[in-house]
């Protein structure tokens, strides 16, 4: 399947291509739940993720440094005012933000004071690679992509510096909480594929605080190689799952699997703190 920017995230190219997300849906990471059964109604195009305002904050200032910030406008009008709608329905450059929603304007603008941020951001946009990671076809997207010099990837986040605590761990940065180092080493894999250079990967960060926080994170080869080790030990069972060789595990604790659970049999008061 040839991948296009219109067909990317298709079910079709989900379906046959795996890819960071993907994976994270199937496997987790400490701060997502693993969730198969997720993971397959979201390919079989059965649920999709609320749109919250946190997500679409994100979503706004990612399409702007896209370049398809005319496109997700289009799509998402309910998040500008009806007013500015309905004055300029031709001309969405024009349509305001809710007051919700006017963070994203600043954090653009915090984004583009700094020089050094800009220089990351600089790449080509949106580049789309393929490769073959144990014994399956990945994609990915990139951000921005420095030809030769580095790999750099935009998140908006609640916080840069807040740490999170796991059970058994300690505290961890957002970076591998998230399990974007996982992406991290997906990316610089597929690229080194495809190039026969392997680039330092960065996140470039901004936050959703009130006086923006940003930053650019250079994820280390060491944290790579570890996340690389954690798909090549979880990707056979991801591909079981995906492929309808194994049933799919259910959290129990997302959103699809309290929607859709069918009650058989009570539960004891120890089940509601097993996982504490």
């Amino acid at each position: 399947m040839n991948l296009t920017a219109e067909n990317y995230y298709s079910p079709e190219a989900n379906y046959e291509y795996m890819s960071a997300s993907q994976f994270k849906d199937f496997a987790g990471t400490y701060g997502q739940v693993r969730c198969e059964a997720l993971a397959m109604a979201k390919l079989r195009g059965e649920y999709q993720e609320e749109k919250t305002t946190a997500l679409l904050v994100g979503s706004y200032v990612d399409s702007y440094f896209e370049g398809t910030l005319d496109k997700f406008k289009l799509e998402n009008p309910e998040i500008f005012t009806k007013t500015s709608q309905k004055k300029y329905p031709d001309d969405p450059e024009k349509w305001e933000l809710l007051s919700d929603y006017k963070q994203a304007n600043n954090i653009i603008a915090r984004i583009e004071r700094d020089e050094f941020f800009m220089a990351h951001m600089a790449g080509q946009k949106q580049v789309i690679m393929t490769g073959e990671l144990f014994g399956l076809p990945w994609k990915i997207k990139i951000d921005s992509y420095l030809e030769g010099i580095a790999i750099v990837d935009l998140k908006v986040m609640a916080s840069l510096t807040k740490h999170e605590w796991v059970r058994d761990i300690g505290y961890l940065d957002f970076v591998r909480y998230w399990g974007y180092d996982i992406q991290a080493a997906v990316y610089q894999e597929i690229v080194y594929q495809n190039t026969g250079k392997r680039l330092p990967f960065y996140i470039a960060g901004a936050s959703k605080e009130k006086a923006t926080n940003i930053k650019i994170v250079h994820v280390q080869d060491n944290y790579l190689h570890e996340a690389l080790n954690i798909v090549k030990y979880n990707i056979e069972r991801v591909k079981q799952v995906k492929y309808g060789e194994a049933i799919p595990d259910r959290c129990g604790n997302c959103d699809y699997c309290r929607e859709t659970e069918v009650l058989t049999a009570p539960i004891t008061i120890s089940d509601l703190v097993a996982d504490i």
